[in-house]
């Protein structure tokens, strides 16, 4: 029997299909929730001119959170296995690699950056099968700490690729523009267009094409406060190794270019139109251009891959003044430079710490220490260097000396840590005076850092890093010897959990002293002084008043996931501009006189120290555990010879 239909059923039925059937709008069915927000927060939409309909559509639902693990693995080769997301411009591709995998030889039909993130690769440049590398950050001992290295190269279109994953496979990250149409063939996506543009008007990239880079040796760019990023600029991209800091607070706001987000580690709240979506490890999100976003950083803080197409100009804008404030204090193209090898060159080297320049030559301290940080004088040496990388030990199996400082008569103060005083001594190794050795009617402890002002007084921290268990002080703290020789202590026992470096400025009206260690789990103090150098104004008599922060040292990935605030500030150096320059877990740390970040000097282990050298005195020397490296800059280093 054949049912009846009726006027109406038939009406109802329409209605429900039209209902059901996707929306035929001017835009994106997030636009009218976003153009709500937009006047809400009283934004500014910007448009891009020119560029070009491309007709990819992104695999990735625009300002949703999705996981790598939910994407589909794509194989492109046998071994070579990729996790691909795109957006209309830029295509990103993680990619692991099988032991020994190969992505045979092939002509380039998009421009392509290419991240080694672990193991190693061979990468085909300019016919030749160049060695790439990635490094992981190595936990502190007492003998070694290896910094992090990721080597990235920039291939232009047209140019022939091919790579070979190391004996123990690889995983490496690749971001196209345009999008690779023969990778989304090979996932499988329908309706391809039969040709990609280029953006018309390309960006100027700040690499060069076929040339391997460690990304460590690009400098932070501030993009806002607490956000700084390493940016890596094409002709039709921006790739920005982004860390935000912990707590960090990003309001609502919009840009026209087309993003991409990937954590790497840490995570945040996502703030997408109306929404907070939680982003962690291995989270990717696409956000077009002037979608309304934001982000509240975790208490680990925050590192991702933000890729935007086309090149931010805002971005490039705030390197260049980076990047200008940072070569006036280091040449454009200058790197450090192993001066010296101390586990291949005679007398061996462990530990080097403390180095002065004075008459010509370079005095440093060769501490012996264990992985443990067990020291033993009877191992460690102080040590003459020439600029041409010779030295010799002037005392040799004594003592187990730290900071050195240039003293009056062409004498050295120096700290004898594990020796519980401060001495001064000739450069040939006779003990001339015992300058400090007890306050309060007790021994101090482990004099780490020394200088001396213009009057005769000297400075010295103890951070009580000596092998005893009982410490015959109260606390960590900071002394002041007056040109009379009576010991005054400045700090209060503990006020730094840690006190390490120590500095004057060139006028001597400002005291400056780093922090170490700080909110540790396996260490004993906790103090308010944190990841800073602090400042002090220095009274008449030589104590000090008025501390106040100064300068914000970066933390490295591992003391943040503990969420630490060790940035393991050792050894200070200043400049007669007021510059200073800290060693730190992270690199060499470099700030001007108002306290605000310049730049880094990365190198391949933890510097421990530094110091002004040369007849022009506008050579760092900085020590690092068994090396020593030095590099040029245009400052003339101060220190106050007596």
């Amino acid at each position: 029997m054949k049912p009846a239909f009726s006027k109406l059923t038939v009406f109802t039925g329409l209605l429900a299909l039209i209902l059901l059937m996707p929306c035929c709008t001017s835009g994106p069915e997030w636009q009218k929730k976003n153009n709500e927000l937009i006047s809400q927060n009283a934004l500014t939409v910007r448009k891009i001119k020119g560029l070009p309909k491309t007709g990819i559509v992104s695999n990735l639902e625009a300002g949703k959170v999705a996981g790598l693990e939910s994407l589909p693995a794509t194989p492109l080769y046998p071994g070579v296995n990729a996790k691909l997301y795109w957006g209309t411009g830029v295509m990103t591709s993680v990619v692991n690699l099988d032991p020994d995998a190969r992505i045979p030889e092939e002509t380039l039909t998009a421009d392509r950056f290419m991240f080694v993130l672990e193991g190693e690769v061979n990468q085909l440049i300019n016919g030749e099968n160049v060695k790439m590398i990635a490094l992981r950050r190595e936990e502190q001992d007492g003998t070694h700490s290896g910094t992090p290295r990721v080597d990235f190269v920039y291939l232009e279109k047209g140019s022939t690729n091919a790579l070979t994953a190391g004996p123990s496979g690889a995983k490496i990250v690749e971001v196209y523009s345009p999008v690779r149409l023969d990778y989304l063939r090979k996932a499988g996506v329908e309706n391809i267009p039969g040709s990609n543009a280029d953006i018309p008007s390309p960006a100027t990239p700040n690499i060069k094409p076929n040339q391997v880079y460690d990304l460590y040796d690009l400098q932070l760019t501030e993009l806002t406060t607490g956000a700084n990023s390493r940016l890596i600029t094409g002709k039709n991209v921006q790739i920005s190794f982004i860390s935000m800091d912990p707590g960090a607070l990003f309001d609502k706001h919009i840009h026209p270019e087309e993003q991409t987000m990937l954590v790497l580690r840490g995570g945040c709240d996502e703030i997408l139109l109306d929404t907070e979506q939680p982003m962690a490890k291995d989270n990717v999100v696409l956000i077009p251009g002037n979608m309304v976003h934001g982000a509240k950083v975790g208490d680990l803080g925050c590192d991702a891959i933000d890729i935007f197409w086309p090149a931010r100009a805002d971005y490039t804008e705030k390197e260049k003044a980076r990047l200008t404030a940072f070569h006036a204090i280091i040449p454009e193209g200058a790197k450090p430079e192993l001066l010296v090898d101390g586990k291949v060159t005679k007398p061996n080297l462990t530990f080097t710490e403390g180095p002065k320049w004075l008459n010509g030559k370079v005095y440093l301290s060769n501490m012996f220490f264990d992985q443990g940080w067990n020291g033993d004088p009877k191992k460690s040496s102080l040590v003459e260097l020439n600029p041409d990388g010779s030295y010799r030990n002037i005392v040799e199996g004594k003592m187990q000396t730290n900071g050195l400082y240039p003293y009056k008569n062409g004498n050295l103060l120096v700290c004898d840590m594990f020796g519980h005083r401060v001495i001064e001594m000739t450069t040939k190794g006779q003990v001339v005076r015992v300058v400090a050795d007890s306050y309060d009617g007790k021994p101090i402890d482990g004099p780490n850092d020394i200088i001396t002002d213009t009057k005769g007084g000297i400075y010295f921290t103890d951070p009580q890093f000596t092998p005893q268990a009982v410490k015959n002080q109260p606390g960590r703290a900071v002394y002041y010897v007056n040109p009379e020789g009576k010991i005054i202590r400045i700090t209060e026992p503990n006020e730094f959990a840690m006190p390490n470096g120590i500095l004057l400025s060139p006028d001597g009206k400002t005291l400056y002293i780093n922090n170490c260690y700080d909110d540790e789990s396996w260490y004993p103090v906790n103090s308010d002084k944190e990841n800073y150098v602090w400042a002090y104004d220095v009274k008449d008599d030589g104590t000090i008043t008025n501390g106040r922060k100064f300068a914000r040292l970066f933390l490295v990935d591992n003391v943040l996931d503990r969420k630490g605030k060790s940035s393991s500030a050792d050894g200070m150096a200043i400049d007669k501009m007021g510059n200073i320059y800290v060693a730190t877990h992270y690199g060499v740390q470099i700030f001007n006189a108002k306290g605000e970040f310049v730049g880094m000097i990365n190198l391949p282990t933890f510097p421990v120290s530094l110091c002004f050298g040369d007849d022009d005195m506008k050579t760092l020397y900085i020590v690092s555990y068994s090396r020593i490296y030095k590099i040029r800059t245009n400052m003339e280093g101060y220190v106050n010879y007596l």
